[in-house]
């Protein structure tokens, strides 16, 4: 017969269950909850990550990649290197995209300007 643990908060030392997320009795964090992992959250964070840099990184502390990626659980820690990997990659083509259009944009100004003093 396996002799029962009793678990007690550390703040108001009250018997608790290991399963226990918050004290019932004071309300103090015992654990960190559990990410989700279902295929939804898993879509809903990469298009986040690759749409993320469109939007200038504006809500960037809605961004849950970071939290993923710190998790000591194998699957979540997958989804974290996921996203910060879609991050990266779209990062690095917005920064190509605006500096090409930008490039269009001055070259073809320089030839409108040119094109008006050629009579």
């Amino acid at each position: 017969m396996e002799p029962q643990i009793i678990l007690t908060c550390p703040t108001c030392h009250q018997p608790i269950q290991s399963e226990f997320y918050f004290c019932p009795n004071c309300g103090t964090k015992l654990k960190q909850a559990s990410l989700s992992v279902t295929i939804f959250s898993q879509i809903v964070l990469y298009s986040f990550s690759i749409i993320l840099p469109l939007i200038c990184f504006i809500f960037a502390n809605r961004w849950k990649g970071i939290t993923y990626l710190k998790s000591k659980d194998p699957k979540e820690k997958q989804i974290g290197i996921i996203a910060c990997t879609l991050l990266a990659l779209s990062t690095i083509i917005t920064i190509y995209l605006a500096y090409v259009l930008t490039e269009r944009m001055i070259q073809s100004s320089i030839n409108s300007i040119n094109t008006d003093f050629n009579f």
